[in-house]
């Protein structure tokens, strides 16, 4: 029971918090709900989901009940088709690595980490925090560790939020190293840091600025361009036209945090009116609700889509004078 409940019934208090009209017992082994039939009902799903998780031996935490409290309540409203259970979600496993499992943790990631297994372009779209490339790079080392691909490349396009390179003091290499960290970091949870630079060494992985695809063909490989929405329509068309035989490509981005100069359209933007409904190029499109980071985040994600639609700006500037001149969708 404890569990089940959690520790100083923490996860208890996630349930009753999202059924307040609903009172919750418990007695010995024994746990009771009354009140609202449809709320009843939900509350013994809830807990024969969390059952499902714990008896695969992963714990329970506050944020996987509520998310499992989310996924429910979504699929009861018809807001969801429900194909999908949280305890299905809940314990996918993606990648194990040095004693943690990176795993989806909303409907949304497991149904674009199944994307990435059943199609050769992927479309990774939503807010910072939701996970776009963390699980596109965890599916990239799996398909390397089970010999699915002989190597991983990733990149970016080189335009700074804001910021340039040029006036970063060392060479271009040094300028670049920086921007790409990111990709570095992501890369240190989820192998042993000290076979990284042996596996960059002989060309297994590849971490390298937009540019550097130009005039490649790459077969054998997993192909991941982060931050794509930085990307113009040309570098965009080039990349995708990189894929080689027995590659996979995804490719992340949110188009709500364009860095481009002004009159510059996102390639990212039009390639959803271009490639959407081509057979084997499949959109991904995550929201707050699959934010995983700190649960501001989410507010934060929402806050602005708000702010944004009553003053018909984009990130708070207004668009005839923001970077983002371009609607998407």
């Amino acid at each position: 029971m404890v569990t089940v409940l959690g520790s100083g019934d923490s996860l208890l208090r996630v349930i009753e918090k999202a059924f307040p009209a609903a009172d919750i017992h418990v007695r010995g082994n024994e746990i009771s709900a009354v009140g609202d039939q449809k709320d009843v009902a939900l509350i013994s799903r809830v807990f024969d989901e969390m059952m499902l998780v714990l008896r695969t031996g992963q714990p329970m935490t506050e944020d996987a009940v509520e998310r499992s409290i989310a996924m429910l309540k979504a699929s009861d409203n018809g807001e969801s088709d429900g194909q999908e259970t949280p305890a299905e979600v809940l314990t996918q496993n993606i990648l194990s690595s040095r004693g943690r499992t990176i795993r989806p943790k909303t409907l949304n990631q497991k149904r674009y980490v199944d994307a990435i297994d059943k199609h050769t372009i992927v479309f990774g779209i939503g807010p910072a925090g939701t996970g776009k490339t963390y699980l596109a790079m965890a599916k990239a080392v799996q398909a390397l560790q089970s010999k699915q691909v002989n190597r991983i490349i990733l990149t970016r396009p080189a335009v700074e939020a804001g910021e340039r390179l040029g006036f970063l003091p060392g060479t271009l290499y040094e300028k670049i190293d920086p921007y790409l960290r990111p990709l570095y970091d992501a890369l240190h949870d989820m192998l042993d840091p000290d076979s990284i630079p042996r596996l960059m060494a002989a060309g297994t992985i590849e971490v390298a600025p937009l540019a550097y695809m130009r005039g490649r063909t790459l077969n054998d490989a997993f192909i991941i361009l982060d931050e794509a929405q930085n990307t113009s329509p040309e570098q965009m068309k080039m990349f995708l036209t990189r894929l080689g035989f027995e590659s996979k490509i995804v490719i992340t981005g949110d188009v709500t945090q364009v860095d481009l100069p002004d009159g510059t359209k996102s390639g990212l933007r039009q390639v959803q009116d271009i490639l959407e409904g081509l057979e084997d190029v499949h959109f991904s499109r995550l929201s707050s609700q699959d934010v995983v980071r700190h649960k501001l985040v989410g507010r934060i994600v929402d806050a602005y889509e708000k702010y944004d639609t009553t003053h018909g700006t984009q990130n708070g500037a207004h668009k005839s004078r923001g970077k983002s001149g371009h609607k998407g969708k």
